[in-house]
């Protein structure tokens, strides 16, 4: 079933690793809410099935809990203006700790939202001070305690692993403290330094070291015994939950569900081709409210388009990649093609093969990237 992303493109400060689309100046926040419920009626009829009821609504960001409880009420108003919503839908909010007060989760829980994804990042006050998070380690910890106090069971929890330091120490101590919080659902991800971040910035001056690659390896294999130890499972390479409590929103990503993205930078897929909206506030407000267009890029997606993507997303999960779909619907067999890689990787025990559905194994995950970008060169 369908679902929606909204991308919601204000941040109280910049993280020094991200690189999603956000501005510091909330100058046009009133208007960006404006624009993106209009959006929603300009692009009500892009997913296949209009009358189709959404099954997954996701607030993205950017910051979303920097919302006001208006903001909130004047999306979900036109939300349900524009499409029919399943009353079963989860509903998801991104959310920084510090924005997570009891005034603030008693407008979150009053609202439809019935999911929080929390950006804890790390427990460590250094580490924190180094990715420049606006919140604090004991704000870590509360955020989760009072959504719950609050009455939100279901809560993903963010962490950041490959923080440079001297040892595995400050790395374990945060997988024991993500332990007692007794979340259904984590999602965990390597420190990765983009060009265009604070920390690029300062990788590429020499006043920032990015720890050795070993380093992030055995951490990842940390996270793998500690959360399997609590009963989680690892149902994609970078999120982990408990029995039956996936992320519906994301795992339709990894489907190929489609969904409809409204806002600055945000994309959409509708099973044919994808679109990406600008990522510029002023240009997507202007042009919203004024012209009453969309700017956004259209991307037709050729037949490999399809097989590469569905490679890609399938093969970081548990699922796996069914080669059989593969060959049948997407035409590229790559039992054919590429037996004698396949065999290495076999040999290597980098991934299984059972019944063509095709899995990393522990030892895969680690080279995820490189073995699916050698699919992609050989399929190309």
């Amino acid at each position: 079933m369908p679902g929606l992303y909204l991308h919601i493109p204000f941040c109280k400060q910049a993280c020094h690793y991200c690189d999603f689309h956000f501005s510091t100046s909330m100058g046009l926040k009133t208007q960006f809410v404006a624009a993106l419920t209009r959006e929603m009626a300009l692009r009500r009829h892009y997913l296949p099935a209009p009358a189709t009821p959404l099954e997954t609504i996701y607030f993205g960001g950017g910051t979303p809990s920097l919302l006001t409880a208006a903001e909130l009420d004047a999306i979900f108003t036109a939300i349900h203006a524009q499409f029919e919503v399943s009353p079963r839908a989860e509903i998801t909010l991104e959310a920084n700790p510090d924005d997570l007060t009891p005034e603030k989760l008693a407008v979150l829980a009053a609202s439809p939202i019935n999911r929080l994804s929390i950006g804890l990042q790390s427990f460590h006050e250094p580490h924190l001070r180094l990715m420049n998070r606006a919140h604090s380690a004991t704000e870590s910890r509360q955020a989760v305690q009072q959504a719950q106090a609050a009455g939100f069971e279901n809560i993903s929890v963010d962490v950041i692993y490959g923080i440079p330091a001297a040892s595995h120490a400050i790395w374990q101590a945060d997988l024991a403290a993500l332990l007692t919080l007794g979340v259904p659902h984590i999602s965990a991800y390597a420190l990765t330094i983009e060009p265009d971040t604070a920390f690029g910035r300062r990788l590429k001056k020499g006043t920032f070291l990015a720890p050795p690659d070993e380093f992030v390896a055995e951490q990842f294999e940390q996270l793998l015994a500690q959360l399997r130890a609590g009963g989680y499972e690892q149902y994609e390479i970078s999120n982990f939950c408990l029995p039956g409590r996936e992320s519906r929103h994301n795992s339709n990503y990894w489907r190929g569900v489609p969904y409809l993205g409204l806002g600055p930078s945000a994309h959409s897929f509708d099973g044919r081709s994808r679109q990406y909206t600008v990522a510029n506030n002023p240009r997507y407000v202007a042009a919203v409210l004024e012209q009453g267009e969309v700017p956004a890029t259209v991307e037709q997606l050729s037949a490999l388009d399809q097989a590469n993507e569905y490679l890609l997303t399938t093969l970081r999960t548990s699922r796996g990649c069914d080669l059989r779909y593969l060959a049948d619907e997407l035409g590229t067999n790559l039992l054919a093609t590429h037996s004698q890689y396949l065999q290495s990787l076999l040999n290597q025990r980098l991934v299984t093969l059972d019944q063509q559905v095709l899995r990393l194994t522990d030892a895969g995950k680690l080279l995820a990237d490189h073995i699916t970008l050698e699919l992609f060169t050989e399929v190309a």
